[in-house]
């Protein structure tokens, strides 16, 4: 039998190993193994069990002399050490002895001279559709030479921790080990955790190339291929209007910036499912078909149709497929140097102008600050909306010190001359909690037209004293008072107070997170009067 070299991982006779198998021949041996069903599209659907989302607190990085400090430790990033590590391997491979193994030989980066091969070790044949759904799929010819692996990746959901034994916080633990390129995640069947253990392997090598990572979506126009990059954490547009009909998706959640463009890391999409409709998001709900693996998302035993508004399992409900199951996707995955850089929020305070221009500093001040707000909870008495501050847009997956990232970024900009805007795609005349609507999706898809094909140009920009910002005065298809943050609001009194509020929300969270950040990036901050 061949074993394809899985000795070298301890895991000792198998009951077979599998490699690189086709979709069909995934999903016939998930339903053989009882792994999940298929709905009346074709999709395989699983539910992962009580991990319906990425555990936080399970996520470890090898504490070694080579990576100790470049890592930014703290709580995102826990330390675990080597010895710990490798118990853990151990009895994971033991675990997968004289099992069904199933390996998934592909890629990270559709740059060529920036890929990264990785080997993806499954327990599950779900599992393994779904990373091969995610990540670029090898040619034959490239599966032929594929050699060794840049880095190899060991998941096993069936495996529970003892945390007093193993020295975790729970059944589950995910960790990755930058010095022995190798990744172990057990104890959880939430798939998210293999896609984004590779996300945060490549935004540490990544770096070293001179190459920026990022938590980010793309496109590009099809005929003039000028690029776009749109950060945003969740809820706040990045997929909506990334997928513009009228350019090509270049990728939906990570980048690089290298000196040659922009890459997709991945060769798939990881979309949410609640509330999903064919009216509002057709690209993602056509996507869910034979090939896709669909997570905890309700279906009916009988007619396999799904409920997309049943959020009874997980809020969370997810679907992976082939980027190329998208109509409008750019395959290879690639685009030329970002002519604009849009940082998305939902400001639920109301305050933010709806777009400004940001200056160099001030774009390296907003990325580090990764802010946007989330609603008030359904619990009695909690009327006020709740400030996100997420660092670089990815706080989870960045292992290394922000600043590295901003100076980065900074140094982009001054390079390529690329433009930076900060949208608020969120409430306009009020705050959420009053009752204010958030500001019409026409209109901000006006604004981030006009802030991509030049028409802010040659517009007159006021500055905003509060938040430090630039905001135009008019844009084409949009009324010019919808562009006033300030005017919109009836009580301009009750206007102030809030955005005053929200700036010093700002300025404590730098203040608190990132004292050693240059003097020049924190003046260039919202100022609270």
């Amino acid at each position: 039998m061949e074993t394809y070299g899985i000795e070298k991982l301890g895991i000792i006779g198998p009951k077979a190993v599998y490699r690189n198998l086709t979709p069909a021949q995934l999903t016939e041996a998930a339903l053989r193994r009882g792994e999940g069903s298929l709905s009346n599209t074709g999709a395989l659907v699983v539910t992962t069990g009580k991990y319906t989302g990425r555990s936080p607190n399970d996520k470890f990085i090898v504490d070694t002399e080579g990576v100790h400090n470049e890592i930014a430790w703290g709580k995102v990033n826990r330390p675990i050490s080597r010895e710990k590590f490798d118990a853990i391997k151990g009895k994971v491979a033991a675990y997968l002895q004289g099992r069904e193994i199933f390996i998934f030989d592909g890629m990270a980066g559709a740059d060529p001279k920036y890929t990264k091969k990785f080997r993806i070790v499954n327990e599950l044949a779900s599992q393994n559709l779904f990373i091969r759904d995610l990540l670029i799929r090898p040619t034959a010819e490239e599966l032929a030479n594929f050699g060794e692996p840049d880095y190899t990746m060991l998941v096993a959901p069936g495996f529970k921790c003892d945390p007093e034994v193993d020295g975790v916080n729970s059944e589950a633990a995910i960790m990755i080990d930058y010095e022995a390129h190798m990744i172990v995640i057990c104890g959880s069947q939430y798939s998210g955790e293999i896609k984004k253990s590779v996300f945060s392997t490549m935004n540490y090598v990544m770096t070293k190339e001179n190459v920026l990572p990022m938590h980010c979506s793309a496109n590009m126009d099809p005929v003039t291929g000028e690029t776009a990059v749109f950060f945003g954490l969740s809820g706040t547009g990045k997929t909506t209007l990334s997928a513009d009909p009228a350019r090509k998706l270049i990728g939906d959640d990570e980048h690089g910036w290298s000196p040659d463009g922009v890459f997709n890391f991945e060769g798939g999409c990881y979309a949410k499912c609640i509330n999903l409709s064919a009216e509002n998001e057709p690209d993602i709900y056509n996507a869910i078909k034979f090939g896709s693996l669909v997570e905890n998302v309700v279906m009916d035993p009988e007619t396999r149709e799904f409920d997309f508004d049943d959020g009874s399992l997980t809020e969370n409900t997810r679907v992976g497929y082939p980027i190329d199951y998208i109509n409008n996707a750019a395959v290879p995955s690639r685009g030329g140097i970002p002519k604009v850089v849009i940082f998305l929020t939902a400001d639920a305070f109301g305050v933010l102008p709806p777009i400004s221009r940001l200056s160099r500093e001030a774009a390296m001040y907003h990325f580090v600050t990764g802010f946007t707000s989330k609603l008030a909870g359904t619990e009695r008495g909690v009327t006020e909306p709740q400030p996100t501050f997420s660092t670089l847009f990815g706080e989870p997956f960045m292992p290394m010190d922000p600043a590295v990232y901003a100076e980065m970024l900074g140094k982009k900009l001054d390079e390529y001359g690329t433009k930076v805007y900060l949208v608020n795609t969120g409430w306009a005349g009020g705050s959420a909690a009053s009752g204010a609507k958030r500001m019409k999706l026409s209109y901000t898809r006006a604004m981030v037209t006009a802030a991509l094909n030049g028409s802010f140009d040659t517009i007159e920009f006021k500055h905003h004293d509060v938040f430090n910002v630039d905001y135009p005065t008019e844009c084409p298809n949009v009324p010019s008072e919808k562009l006033d943050a300030r005017g919109m609001w009836e009580d301009k009194a009750a206007y102030d107070a809030q955005a005053n509020k929200l700036a010093q929300m700002f300025a404590d969270n730098f203040a608190k997170k990132y004292p050693n950040m240059p003097k020049e990036i924190a003046e260039a901050g919202p100022k609270p009067l």
